[in-house]
């Protein structure tokens, strides 16, 4: 009888879950009284920590992508261990949350989109010239897409900044625990919509290449039975 594989998918939702939600939430239960709010909170991200490392090295992430995971780690544990208390530290995370979302915001003005970039090292990653992507990402009708994604990651960080805050107030310290949970499953919300948006860029970007390719054959006096087919893929 065969074995039932795991999909790549199902199987990075069981992990996220695990190393971001689940674990931390068991150090933070059994981890305040013995050690203090303070030092159980700092606990309880280290395995999120070492995950997300693991990821960015196993997934061989590079340029943009692995630069902005680098720096979001070193900025988010340094603020950590800065923080000096509980309370405090879930404070600074929330205006790191809103730090970043100005950083998103800054490069949608400026036509810089973060999502372009990220999409430029996946190519990479599948044999694609980082230049070629590039400059095929920024034509007419391609471009947009890639800054309605920068505007969800914009939406994103607002969201989870004014969950949080929600959070706080209502419970305190105390709701640390409601927090994973439910920044988890927003988490899980937003990169589902981010993802789809990625995926969806596959067709005006096939379409834009198509319509190059079938101005290419008229000039070069392709038959029209080879355009027509062309324009069917």
């Amino acid at each position: 009888m065969e074995k039932k594989q795991t999909k790549p998918g199902s199987k990075f939702i069981i992990l996220d879950l695990f190393f971001y939600a689940l674990i931390p939430y068991v150090l933070w239960k059994f981890g305040r009284n013995p050690l203090g709010d303070y030092p159980a909170m700092l606990i309880s991200t280290i395995p999120g920590f070492i995950y997300t490392v693991y990821r960015f090295v196993k997934e061989k992430q590079l340029n943009i992508t692995g630069l902005f995971v680098i720096v979001s780690l070193f900025l988010g544990t340094i603020v950590d261990l800065l923080s000096g208390s509980a309370e405090k530290m879930l404070w600074n995370g929330v205006y790191l949350g809103l730090f970043f979302v100005i950083i998103h915001f800054i490069a949608l003005a400026v036509r810089r989109p973060f999502a372009l970039y990220f999409a430029v090292d996946f190519a990479y990653l599948q044999g694609h010239e980082r230049k070629s992507s590039t400059k095929l990402f920024y034509e007419k009708g391609i471009f947009k897409w890639f800054q309605i994604i920068q505007l969800v990651f914009i939406v994103r960080g607002l969201f989870m900044a004014g969950l949080k805050v929600y959070l706080l107030k209502r419970f305190g310290v105390d709701g640390y625990d409601q927090m994973l949970i439910y920044r988890q499953i927003a988490d899980w919300v937003f990169s589902a919509l981010i993802m789809g948006l990625f995926f969806y860029t596959n067709k005006p970007i096939q379409n834009f290449v198509n319509s190059q390719s079938k101005h290419s054959m008229e000039q070069e006096g392709a038959t029209p039975v080879a355009i027509e087919e062309l324009a069917n893929k």
